[in-house]
């Protein structure tokens, strides 16, 4: 078929999809990006609070959004979209009846500043917006072909959240697992469309003058250049990596107890979980005289200050903000709407200037290998992990390769024994009624909606 006119057709199709999918996520980005402008600085200024909103501000406002994303979950079709205590994947693409209701739970919970990502709803959006304009412009298109243009949506919107076609290629397959003779029949349109995907996140910011990096991620500035790596900073590779997939077990039981409290009662479950996140972060605040958005939201933009400011970080701050937004992300896990990645790359980042302070492990190899371990750890997926944290330490030349490599493959290997562990025992959170595992091949296209509670 890939030499085939038929294909042909569908490279173009999957290209004029890229573009569509690659506006639409920009236009769920941005709306995420004015929706957090205005409830945390544009609303308190016009009450009033010139200085910025006051201390107890969160408060209300995540107590709304658990009431918003709780009757999204409950009366709109497709359960509010995918649970991001089970990872990605899992379930089946999301319809178009189904894409407001997760939209608006992603939306809210995201913009009002609970700790989860944009992937899931974006992994949501991509397929079903690329499988609705196939079916409009021709109603009879063959099934195969259908999941073929899904996949490429699913590529197009991950690639423009991560403005990395590569990266999104690596995740989707490891997310879908695609293989053998049907890899190259989705792969190819996939490219073309991330490939666009990319392009238009790079050209939509000097287009319309909006600051891309508020709504997307991208490598880390100003980390200090990284040369080749030492015996000793192997050591303290695997002991780090250790530490964070025993942290990151914890934090995703945590999750998978959140959901088994707020699924049968989410209307009075989130917006009590919202207050207790709201609480977290102003604690947090009040204790360090940090900013409450590096508890809350889900990371992505407060990385790069993070990191450029590690040397006004204290050890004890440090700790804190681990310990206080891990709570915050494992409670939101069950309960809220969204994805798991880029709060795993915060924490993961926040225990990498931890452990920069352990002699003869430089702050760049122990924030990369933070990143990668913790997002091996909650996605399961390892080479998107390493792609992942490459990626945003590339900035910093290429040395720390191997140590992220052994970082990955170390986390990723505990957490699998600690997670076959906790299900050998009765009880368990994970136990009754199984979920779909990250690393479970899906036959169809990108799953991306995990539809049951």
């Amino acid at each position: 078929m890939m030499g085939s006119r038929r294909f042909v057709a569908l490279l173009v199709i999957s290209a004029v999809v890229g573009v569509i999918v690659s506006f639409a996520t920009w236009g769920f980005l941005e709306l995420i990006h004015q929706i957090t402008q205005e409830v945390y600085t544009h609303l308190p200024h016009a009450l009033g609070y010139s200085h910025g909103p006051p201390v107890w501000w969160p408060l209300p406002v995540l107590a709304v959004a658990g009431v918003i994303v709780a009757l999204a979950i409950r009366y709109l079709p497709g359960n509010g979209g995918h649970i991001p205590a089970r990872g990605l994947g899992g379930g089946k693409p999301a319809t178009t009846v189904q894409l407001p209701g997760i939209l608006l739970a992603g939306i809210v919970g995201i913009g009002f500043g609970i700790v989860l990502g944009p992937e899931a709803p974006l992994m949501a959006l991509g397929p079903a917006l690329a499988v609705l304009t196939v079916t409009l412009v021709r109603r009879d298109t063959p099934p195969q072909a259908l999941q073929i243009v899904g996949a490429a949506g699913a590529f197009a919107a991950i690639s423009f959240l991560f403005v990395n076609p590569l990266v999104a290629a690596i995740l989707m397959i490891e997310v879908t697992g695609i293989g053998g003779a049907m890899l190259p029949m989705v792969i190819v349109p996939g490219l073309l469309a991330a490939g666009i995907g990319s392009l238009l996140a790079i050209g939509i910011g000097s287009w319309t003058g909006l600051n891309r990096s508020a709504i997307a991620l991208g490598p880390i500035q100003h980390l200090p250049h990284f040369g080749a790596p030492t015996v000793a900073e192997f050591g303290w590779t695997i002991g780090v990596a250790i530490i964070i997939g025993l942290c990151v077990h914890v934090i995703m039981r945590g999750g998978m107890l959140s959901l088994k409290v707020s699924a049968p009662r989410p209307l009075l479950a989130l917006p009590i979980i919202g207050l207790g996140v709201a609480g977290l972060a102003i604690a947090f605040s009040q204790a360090e005289g940090h900013s409450v958005n590096y508890v809350l939201f889900s990371g992505e933009s407060s990385l790069p200050g993070l990191v450029s400011q590690a040397g006004t970080w204290s050890i004890a701050a440090l700790a804190l903000l681990v310990v206080f937004k891990g709570i915050a992300y494992s409670v939101s896990l069950g309960s809220f709407r969204g994805g798991p990645t880029f709060p795993a790359v915060f924490l993961g980042a926040a225990g990498g200037l931890l452990a920069s302070h352990l002699p003869g492990f430089p702050l760049t190899a122990a924030v990369a290998v933070g990143m990668g371990a913790a997002t091996a750890a909650v996605l399961r997926l390892p080479l998107s992990a390493i792609a992942l944290a490459t990626l945003l330490t590339v900035q910093a030349g290429i040395g720390d390769e191997p140590l992220i490599i052994v970082g990955v493959v170390v986390a990723y290997l505990v957490t699998l024994v600690l997670s076959r562990r906790g299900q050998d025992k009765p009880g368990s959170p994970e136990t009754g009624a199984p979920a779909p595992d990250a690393r479970t091949p899906a036959p169809a296209t990108a799953p991306v909606a995990d539809h049951g509670a």
